[in-house]
């Protein structure tokens, strides 16, 4: 390898070789490595120092991107030391461990889901789109379980017989999400009214600005609605979100299993629709539905007391 390679070429090749193995590496992976390497450069190091990386993820505004950070450049220096023992390999937790506690899940239910729908009709500007795009929008996540990104990301070439083409998702897989009969209905009759829009946008939902709207705008219109309709306290911090949709979605799907359906091969096929890459991702709904959860304790609990049958 040449002498004269900096670490930001470092960098590079590291983010290709995620690349060609599958990982989407967006700017959120790359830009803080990136970061990082300029400033190591500024100190002439061409080789990953163990102080450098910690001082540099001290710079971060909040002890959850600091231990991030230095997470992120350990795996980094890892890469590098097994071809070069020269870079230093920083301890992962000098700064602390990464928590591994998710948030807890706000789960909406249905008639909760009808109410803020309904509410979304009556958003300004009147007699325009935006009342229609915002119904529709949260109405298909909330019966696909769609991530907001991927039913913002839908464009009208996206809509087939056979369903929906999510393309670029969160891992750069593509799959397709079949539709209920009623769903498609009501797709069937946003499009009637966005097809009247004259916007040379492809995208499917779009707003007054013949455009769609951002995550973050998404995010300000589903918390204004939950907040009008009650189903999350006003000023709080944490409450209900787009992806509560997604999230109720999948637990409705395991609380409505037969008792005849094998849990694992519905838990696999929900992984898949999901879009999920990993299936422990998916087992995590386990955590946030009670009947299944209940069920598991009973079987447990009978297992103990026959004296560990199977049955």
């Amino acid at each position: 390898m040449k002498e004269n390679i900096t670490l930001t070429d470092h960098v590079e090749r590291f983010v290709a070789m995620k690349r060609k193995l599958g990982h989407r590496c967006t700017r959120d992976f790359w830009w803080p490595l990136l970061s990082f390497a300029r400033f190591a450069q500024d100190r002439d190091e061409t080789f990953i120092r163990s102080a450098t990386a910690v001082e540099w993820s001290l710079t971060a505004g909040s002890q959850p991107l600091r231990i991030q950070n230095l997470h992120n450049v350990h795996r980094f220096a890892r890469w590098l030391h097994a071809e070069d023992p020269r870079h230093e390999v920083p301890p992962r937790d000098a700064l602390g461990r990464q928590s591994s506690h998710r948030a807890r899940p706000h789960l909406i239910s249905v008639p909760d889901i009808r109410k803020l729908l309904t509410a979304a009709l009556a958003m300004p500007p009147a007699d325009t789109i935006a009342p229609l795009t915002w119904h529709y929008l949260f109405g298909l996540i909330a019966v696909t379980g769609l991530r907001i990104s991927e039913a913002l990301s839908l464009t009208l070439n996206d809509i087939t017989p056979d369903g929906l083409i999510i393309r670029d998702t969160k891992f750069g897989k593509s799959r397709m999400v079949a539709l209920h009969p009623t769903a498609r209905d009501a797709l069937d009759r946003y499009l009637t009214a966005r097809r009247k829009e004259r916007t040379p946008d492809a995208h499917l939902f779009v707003i007054t600005t013949g455009r769609p709207p951002s995550i973050g705008w998404a995010e300000l219109a589903f918390r204004r609605l939950a907040e009008q309709t009650g189903i999350r306290k006003p000023g709080v911090s944490r409450g209900p979100t787009p992806h509560s949709l997604r999230h109720s979605f999948a637990v409705r799907s395991l609380e409505r299993l037969a008792p005849d359906v094998d849990p694992s091969r519905h838990m696999l096929a929900l992984s898949t629709y999901l879009g999920h890459a990993a299936f422990s991702s998916t087992y995590w709904y386990l955590e946030a539905t009670p009947v299944l959860m209940r069920g598991i304790a009973e079987a447990t609990e009978r297992a103990f007391v026959s004296g560990g049958s199977d049955d």
